[in-house]
């Protein structure tokens, strides 16, 4: 294993430095929560009786308080694809623990929101509100006090980091993530592509689309894109938060049943009863937080967790910004390829070696911090195993030395790209994020006019119009977490492909998001201030000639500053009724940047 990378050093330290007070403050806070805060000893009688009333079997040795109780927090519905297979886990949970002499129970659910679900709709406002939700629901569960110990059961979009930042709240408490793993594989997603641009097009009709989105989407478990989902699991790995190479193991598997087993066994090993404690605050540290920025750039994963990991980090003290994660993209290379960066699925990632080959060229390289508390092992390094059946138990071998498929996996040594696949873009528009690892290089600089927007449906309505047959950059504007909750816009990319593929140089700027789909299209996104708080955004005007730049981070109005500074901001539109956005309006209007994740929650809670 290399010596670690000066630059990975460099911005842990500045990372620790900036965190040093608020993380001392954390800690504290999770130490005294063991010491002196509520837990089952501290429970009047009514208390506990209220909380194994219903237990059954379980009820004489929660009643007793020797053995271990493990709090289970789930996503479950049977609504979304990923988290239909967790209907079944808190029963099998229960009889795994029992074999270890500890106890289960289901603290709570929390909701999960399929953004692929309310793509391009109107409720797709809520989504990014939903990870607070899922947080506060997650401190809700674990508030009774029963538990000495969690298993969290999710995987999209919104829902591991709503589960991580509200278990931070409880750091005392040891806790694993439990995934359930992808679909298998479907209608490949080159041809997905295809279609949705052909009805762009208007070439195929509302039943061809439908039949290709039923191919790609069709059973139960994740999808198979590389976006926001999958990539929480991949930074989940680069934590230690689950055990190793679980992520990607298919559902209904008698592999994927034993890998919760061990999850199971394991939390009763490492949980406040347990001999080796190994509380949540303290696993998730400034150098776990690091790994995980770094399993984002070598990976090409989403573009939403430039949102999440800063939110993430917050509620465990530590300050996460953009530079720390442009400079990180600097140094470490993309060693992954896979859709909407490369043509196969994590299906094929996996079975290319996953993310335990990941874990192992990173720590190589000296990209990644080996010395974490993993909830595993001594260290990261553990976490370079692929697990495997051995008669009816998992166990684990070491990653391979080589890549199965070099299309998907490649050493660090020769990469697809020398850089990571995010950058930093600034200029007098205000700080953005753009994702190049799906970009044609040729594609990284774009200046051209633009037609400004304030409403996704607007562009389509355009596009369909031929109001956009040039050189574009389109500005969809008042999408921030202020404005309207800041929803991806991920409907835009099939309009904007086809521009792009019919020669015109295009791209897209605005202060919401796109999906962790998104790929070929230049695309400015997260731009911060939003222009509901008087960012920049809102002085652009229809034939502002925009430099859009990779290259050299560059988001600039190219409009003399005399006229620049004279202009007057464009009025915000009216916020929308319906779909329950209404009930989302105190979130909009305490909530702070792009920059800091967008979260009204800890903002209102000062971290």
């Amino acid at each position: 294993m290399m010596a670690l990378h000066p630059t990975v050093a460099k911005v842990t330290d500045r990372i620790v430095a900036r965190s040093a007070s608020s993380r001392a403050a954390y800690l504290d806070l999770i130490d005294r929560a063991r010491a002196q805060g509520l837990n089952r000893p501290k429970l009047s009688c009514g208390n506990l009786a209220h909380g194994f009333a219903a237990a059954g079997e379980d009820k004489p040795l929660i009643r007793a308080g020797a053995a271990m109780n493990i709090g289970i927090v789930t996503a479950y519905n049977d609504m979304l694809s990923a988290h239909q297979p967790y209907g079944r886990y808190p029963e099998l949970i229960k009889v795994f623990a029992r074999e270890v002499g500890a106890t289960a129970q289901v603290a709570g659910g929390v909701p999960a929101m399929c953004d692929g679900v309310t793509q391009g709709q109107a409720s797709m406002e809520l989504s990014l509100f939903s990870r607070d939700t899922i947080a506060m629901s997650t401190a809700i569960a674990l508030s009774h006090g029963m538990f000495e110990s969690t298993l969290l059961l999710g995987i999209c979009d919104k829902i591991v980091p709503g589960l991580l930042i509200g278990s931070l709240r409880f750091g005392h408490l040891p806790t694993i993530l439990v995934p359930s793993g992808p679909m298998p594989s479907g209608l490949a997603n080159k041809e997905k592509v295809r279609i949705r641009q052909l009805y762009a097009e208007g070439k195929v009709g509302r039943d061809e689309l439908l039949e290709s989105e039923s191919a790609s989407y069709h059973s139960a478990g994740t999808c198979t894109f590389y976006g926001t989902a999958n990539s929480n699991q991949m930074m989940m790995e680069m934590m230690g938060l689950h055990m190793p190479g679980s992520s990607f193991v298919l559902p209904g598997t008698k592999l994927r049943q034993e890998l919760t087993r061990a999850a199971t066994h394991r939390i009763a090993q490492i949980g406040w009863k347990g001999d080796d404690y190994r509380p949540l605050g303290h696993c998730v540290d400034e150098k776990a937080i690091v790994n995980a920025v770094v399993g984002l750039l070598a990976t090409g994963g989403s573009t939403n967790h430039v949102i999440h990991l800063p939110a993430i980090a917050r509620a465990a003290g530590i300050h996460l910004d953009w530079d720390d994660m442009d400079e990180l993209s600097r140094v470490v290379p993309l060693i992954a390829s896979v859709y909407p960066n490369g043509a196969g699925d994590v299906n094929l990632f996996a079975s290319a070696g996953g993310m335990p080959y990941v874990i192992r060229e990173l720590l190589g390289a000296g990209l990644a911090h080996s010395d974490i508390r993993t909830v595993y092992g001594a260290s990261l390094a553990e976490g370079a195993q692929q697990p495997v059946l051995d008669g009816e138990t998992v166990r684990w071998e070491p990653a391979p030395e080589t890549s199965g498929d070099d299309r998907m996996l490649r050493p660090a040594s020769a990469p697809f790209q020398p850089e990571g696949g995010l950058r930093l873009l600034t200029g007098n528009l205000g700080r953005g994020t753009i994702k190049v690892s799906a970009v044609e290089r040729s594609r990284w600089t774009i200046e051209a006019p633009v037609r400004v927007f304030s409403d996704q449906d607007d562009v389509i309505t355009a596009f369909k119009a031929g109001e956009l047959e040039r050189d574009v950059i389109v500005v969809v504007r008042f999408q921030g977490p202020a404005a309207n909750g800041m929803p991806e816009l991920h409907k835009l990319t099939p309009p904007l492909g086809v521009l792009q593929d019919r020669g015109f140089r295009v791209a897209l700027v605005t202060d919401g998001r796109m999906s962790g789909a998104s790929g070929k299209v230049p695309a400015a996104i997260h731009v911060t201030p939003e222009a509901k708080h008087g960012g920049p955004l809102a002085k652009l005007r229809d034939g502002d000639v925009v430099r859009v730049c990779a290259e050299t981070g560059e988001l600039v109005a190219l409009v003399p500053s005399a006229e620049w500074d004279a202009r007057e901001d464009a009025p915000a539109p009216i916020q929308a009724m319906g779909v329950g956005r209404e009930l989302f309006a105190m979130m909009r209007a305490n909530a702070d940047g792009a920059e800091r994740g967008g979260s009204a929650m800890l903002a209102m809670a000062g971290l």
